[in-house]
């Protein structure tokens, strides 16, 4: 074998461990879910529907891969991404998906398929509501995805909490609610929710990170004021 050849072989080996570490679904899964900040094994296991021994071996297969890293604190380890260069990465894979596989499609008509309502509202559409007073932004994420980053000026009531809470939610004008992106479902429940109580509601299409990456106005750890993005 030539060294020319050598040297190919070998450097297409490294670029193939990335494909062979997201060639599972709930490793996607875990990818979207640290793209909203830094979770917990257990955390991740209970929002990914997998086992602890399930989610650690899912992990360590993405950390190998050098796509997370880990931080252990008392009893707990708690994973990363090792740079948004990887949130990247999954939101372009998701976008190739998307415009080649028609399936991706398909799936998605049949999950809404039945449900009234659920027209989404892109995120230039939501940024100019916001910026003319119309409109009140809902997070239903988990309060610590929204400690870690969110839309500015974003209300927080958690999907979980939203029953219990639905009188804070204002009724004077329509609310957006959003999630971690075009194929979490909080936003979805969250919309059925408030409607059922009479609640003008619609979703985001996108979510925090989406929002995040299109240089969209938001507010994270640290920052004094807004972040301000190329959008605002």
């Amino acid at each position: 074998m030539s060294r020319e050849r050598e040297y190919k072989d070998e450097t297409y080996a490294q670029f193939a461990r990335i494909g062979k570490a997201v060639s599972h679904p709930k490793r996607l899964e875990i990818l979207d879910l640290l793209c909203q900040g830094p979770r917990t094994v257990e955390v991740l296991a209970r929002e990914a529907g997998l086992g602890i021994a399930s989610a650690s071996q899912h992990l360590k297969v993405l950390r190998d891969a050098r796509l997370l890293e880990a931080e252990k604190k008392g009893l707990y380890v708690t994973y990363r991404l090792a740079d948004q260069a990887v949130c990247g990465f999954y939101r372009s894979m998701r976008s190739l998906a998307e415009s080649r596989l028609a399936e991706v499609e398909q799936v998605t008509r049949r999950f809404f398929e039945g449900r009234k309502g659920m027209e989404p509202v892109a995120s230039r559409e939501l940024l100019q509501r916001v910026r003319e007073g119309r409109v009140t932004v809902l997070d239903v994420r988990p309060v610590e995805e929204y400690r870690a980053g969110h839309i500015a000026g974003a209300m927080s009531v958690p999907l979980r909490e939203l029953k219990a809470r639905i009188t804070e939610v204002p009724r004077g004008q329509e609310v957006v609610a959003y999630c971690r992106g075009p194929y979490c479902v909080l936003a979805v429940q969250a919309v059925e929710m408030l409607r059922k109580a009479g609640v003008k509601a619609h979703r985001l299409l996108e979510g925090y990170p989406d929002w995040q990456a299109a240089g969209l106005p938001v507010e994270a750890p640290g920052a004094g004021v807004p972040a301000q993005g190329k959008g605002t």
